[in-house]
């Protein structure tokens, strides 16, 4: 791969390579820049005037298709048919993200799916840890870098590339858009009311590809249940996955999903044009993507600043569409592999019926909690690797220069629940309680963090206390978390005006 981009950058003076940071194992992790002017940074990037697009491929390095589309459609960039896209967009390109996991190829790696027939890497990284889980705890050297990279250059649009798993489906290709509830109203309506049905529309016109939302059967089942009522089923709302990540950033995110089960060639193809596509879309739609991102940011500033009340939800809840569709149901054969010997399952293409069933695929918070104008916690050795979670994550924080007194709500626990089963190395935390309002006195050097920056929204998430994804969830309080005790975290529920310091600003 790395050859390959070698030889574009031979012949071609409009792509740049940079390492974006490096792998558990110390494998480079590439970044291809894309543009009709030499760029290589993002302020340069940002004073052209265009959307950034970022496509990121193999986070789970068992679903390989996409880092192949995306050196496909570099090479149509650089010299052939969608050159011209580069007079309307900055193209980032990481196409090999799990580059530890993608070392280990063998054939007996997701053996079920249709191929490549001489294996595959592997989903998670040489730590055992999925990608696509690290999103907030931020426990994996990759998942630092991809987000010190959002930081930098804060793409407007993030596309990222995989292959499903589950249910016999009669798409070549499902997608998703953020789907939790406390992202910006108007960028997920822009996903699901403008971008994505567009975007679907052309994929069928111009390629003859089949795509929807992505989702499942109940309980992963392959089929629907003979005489049952069955109906189709999102993913999860949580953050710690990134379409949900990148929409609480006030960005648009799009899931790409090739379907396991064609062809290792059919998905390389199906993906490539969902990728040329969702290009396409941006160019033609460049400025209304440049105002969306950028209102987003200014009403979360100003929602967060001002006086009215800004709920947030930390329980949540899947919820059907408002009226029942038809979702194409599949069928598959058993084709065998012939350098494994195992059995492969094979989408028969052109067999596939509509059955009309509710779509879950929107996701409502059961229950909500007024968000502060601040968080404040006191300086203490146990909160460091709090700090430092939220500055990896770009959020300005700043400290108290001079003492503040001022009017807190105090949560006190009532329960702590601690997980039965480690997931991710965690044994994930849940806390329910109460609030109280206090007078309370802060010493200098007082941890302070506004909700009124544009990365409002993930500070909420990452430092509520009942957070169903946040930074409690993840063992990040532990040390304060039984019941009777004051969580260490106060909101400031009023505008309050201190003297500080920016001890981060790597916030947009």
């Amino acid at each position: 791969m790395l050859n390959f981009i070698g030889e574009l950058q031979k012949r071609s003076p409009l792509i740049r390579l940079e390492s974006f940071g490096k792998s558990e194992e110390g494998r480079s992790l590439p970044l291809m820049i894309l543009s009709d002017s030499p760029i290589s940074n993002p302020r340069d990037a940002r004073a052209t005037g265009k959307p950034i697009v970022f496509i990121m491929a193999n986070i789970h390095a068992g679903e390989v298709e996409g880092k192949e589309a995306m050196l496909h459609l570099s090479r149509r960039i650089l010299f052939g048919d969608l050159k011209p896209l580069l007079g309307k967009l900055i193209i980032l390109i990481a196409p090999i993200y799990n580059a530890d996991g993608n070392e280990k190829i063998d054939v007996n790696n997701r053996s079920a799916q249709n191929g490549p027939i001489a294996g595959v890497g592997v989903r998670e990284n040489s730590k055992g840890y999925d990608l696509n889980r690290d999103y907030i705890k931020l426990d994996s050297p990759e998942a630092r870098a991809l987000i010190n990279l959002c930081n930098r250059w804060d793409p407007h649009l993030t596309v990222d590339l995989h292959t499903t798993n589950g249910s016999y489906h009669g798409y070549h290709l499902t997608y998703s858009q953020p789907l939790n509830p406390n992202t910006s109203a108007a960028i997920l309506s822009y996903h699901r009311d403008k971008m994505l049905p567009a975007i679907t529309r052309a994929m069928l016109k111009n390629h003859n590809f089949r795509s929807y939302y992505y989702g499942n059967f109940p309980r992963f089942t392959n089929l629907p249940t003979p005489g049952e009522k069955t109906r189709w089923e999102a993913f999860t709302h949580q953050p710690r996955i990134g379409q949900n990540y990148h929409g609480l950033r006030n960005r648009l995110t799009i899931l790409s999903e090739a379907y396991s089960y064609l062809t290792f060639k059919r998905r390389v193809e199906v993906t490539e044009s969902f990728v040329e596509e969702i290009f396409k879309y941006a160019a033609a739609n460049a400025l209304e993507i440049l105002q969306l991102t950028k209102r987003a940011d200014d009403e979360t500033v100003s929602g967060f600043s001002s006086n009215k009340t800004i709920e947030q939800g930390v329980e949540f809840e899947m919820r059907p569409l408002p009226k029942p569709v038809d979702i194409l149901i599949g069928e598959v054969v058993k084709v065998k592999n012939p350098r494994s010997g195992k059995d492969m399952t094979a989408m028969v293409e052109d067999k596939f019926k509509p059955v009309r069933m509710d779509d879950y695929g929107i996701f409502a918070a059961k229950r909500s909690v007024v968000a502060p104008r601040a968080y404040i916690f006191k300086p203490e050795k146990n909160l460091e690797g709090v700090i430092e979670k939220l500055v990896q994550h770009g959020i300005a924080v700043e400290e108290l220069t001079a003492p503040l007194q001022t009017e807190v709500d105090v949560f006190t626990i009532a329960n702590a629940t601690r997980a039965q089963r480690a997931f991710q190395n965690h044994r994930e935390m849940k806390i329910t309680g109460t609030y109280q309002k206090e007078s309370m006195t802060f010493p200098a050097g007082t941890i302070i963090v506004r909700t009124a920056q544009p990365l409002g929204r993930l500070v909420c998430y990452l430092l509520e206390a009942e957070s169903d994804d946040g930074l409690v969830d993840w063992n990040f309080f532990d040390s304060y978390l039984e019941a009777g005790k004051t969580f260490p975290v106060y909101k400031i529920m009023q505008t309050v005006n201190t003297a500080s310091r920016l001890i981060s600003n790597d916030a947009r």
